[in-house]
């Protein structure tokens, strides 16, 4: 008679156990980053009051006879499916499409978890708004990545160096139907006969920007003249250039300051379809040293080729010094996380530079991690080590921005559990209720 009520309350007990982990998950439905957990029942030990037999030649063989005492929890496992991802308007929410868990750390102890609605701290760390555990990645230098695992920091007023113009590239026409310049010497003209009105279309300028090693900008000037129907000779004029009239000024090695001193002029030449020919052309670099205490500057230029380069058709001149690779020193304005987790900043100068990368943590078991509140996660005996890496390396999964996975509770499968749990706690109780009036019965034998 006591079995059944000690069976009964095992069911009661871990009925209500199950009850429990129900109500965790409701109450967690809208928790960002939230697994759902499952209660899986088995059958507690039975006792044997009859063993089995084997069969002989005269008579079968007997099964055993068992009773069941109860029942216990046999697991509660963790529901480790994709949540729906939100969207918002805060870059450093990030959510995870695939299996793998964001590395925070506090100190030296990592945790891992699903939850990424990081903001930044005072010092420019990106953490978890409800412990300040920081976020794990690898960070850049000058645009490269490192290979350790660090604190990934986005610090307000971040810099990006200047970097010297190495070189300038051309683009645009040169008028094939101009005429030669008129002038005394042609690969020689004075400024008076290249700002004639005459020569107006026998002459290009263009003017751009350069950038020394310090960040300041320097103006380069080229100057071009048509010599031939196939040849337009040019300058770079100096007078708009700042740099030190006391070191060397020249355009390529051993070269004069001026076209007149040179033995061959400085010149672009074009094949017979309009296209530039480089190898009959005489192109200098471009080499000074500014006036200022930045490095000496040696700047080649680049002519291009076939359509994005320089040409000489008929219609017009259009040649121009279109782009040059150095710029001035930038603050950080802003920045936007990949699909790879890639940090990349904006900065005030008009580049880009890689910051930072955001690490990712797969486990061969997830279900075996230990939960310890705030949505994270350890490692266990049973979840297998760390594998740490990065989203189109090691690991499939990738990281939206301005998204965060919402709860994988399912409410629909949740009120049936909690209905069935409910009849099941029912059942056990009427058991007991059941058992108390046979024990009544039995007790009233004896008057």
């Amino acid at each position: 008679m006591q079995r059944s009520l000690f069976a009964a309350v095992s069911g009661l007990t871990n009925h209500q156990t199950r009850m429990d982990v129900i109500g965790n998950n409701i109450a967690n439905v809208n928790t960002v980053g939230f697994k759902s957990s499952t209660v899986n029942f088995k059958e507690s030990f039975a006792q044997l009051l009859q063993g089995a037999e084997l069969p002989t030649d005269s008579q079968g063989g007997f099964n055993p006879s068992q009773v069941g005492l109860g029942m216990e929890i046999g697991s509660i496992d963790t529901n480790f499916t994709q949540g729906n991802l939100q969207q918002t308007d805060n870059v450093t929410d990030l959510a995870i499409q695939g299996n793998s868990f964001f590395v925070v750390k506090q100190g030296n102890q990592s945790y891992y978890t699903r939850a990424g609605n990081f903001q930044p701290d005072a010092n420019g760390r990106l953490v978890s708004p409800t412990n300040g555990y920081v976020l794990q990645g690898r960070m850049a230098t000058n645009g490269v990545l490192g290979n350790a695992l660090a604190d990934i920091v986005i610090p307000s007023g971040m810099t990006t160096p200047a970097k010297a113009t190495d070189q300038i590239t051309m683009s645009g026409n040169f008028d094939a139907s101009a005429g030669v310049i008129t002038a005394a010497d042609i690969h020689n003209p004075t400024a008076a006969e290249l700002a004639d009105p005459a020569n107006a279309a026998s002459v290009v300028r263009t003017t751009k920007d350069v950038y020394d090693s310090l960040g300041e900008a320097h103006s380069v000037t080229l100057v071009a003249w048509k010599t031939s129907a196939s040849t337009w000779d040019f300058k770079i004029d100096p007078t708009n250039l700042s740099y030190d009239n006391t070191k060397s000024f020249s355009f390529g090695p051993g070269a004069a300051s001026s076209p007149a001193g040179a033995a061959t002029p400085w010149q672009f030449t074009f094949n017979a379809d309009g296209s530039i020919n480089k190898a009959t052309s005489n192109i200098p670099s471009v080499t000074f040293t500014p006036t200022d205490t930045a490095s000496p500057m040696s700047i080649s230029l680049d002519p291009g080729s076939g359509a994005t380069g320089i040409t000489s058709f008929m219609g017009g001149t259009s040649a121009v010094l279109r782009d040059q690779d150095g710029y001035a020193a930038g603050v950080l304005q802003s920045y936007t996380i990949d699909q790879t987790g890639t940090v990349t900043g904006a900065f005030s100068n008009g580049t880009t530079q890689t910051i930072a990368q955001v690490a990712l943590a797969d486990f061969n078991n997830p279900a075996g991690l230990n939960e310890i509140g705030d949505n994270m996660f350890t490692v266990s005996a049973n979840s297998g080590s760390a594998l740490v890496g990065y989203s189109g390396r090691e690991t499939s999964s990738t990281i939206q921005s301005k998204a965060l996975e919402m709860s994988n509770v399912d409410l629909a499968k949740q009120f049936t559990d909690m209905i069935i749990t409910q009849r099941g706690y029912e059942a056990n109780g009427k058991m007991i209720t059941t058992s108390d009036d046979m024990l009544q019965t039995l007790v009233n034998l004896k008057r």
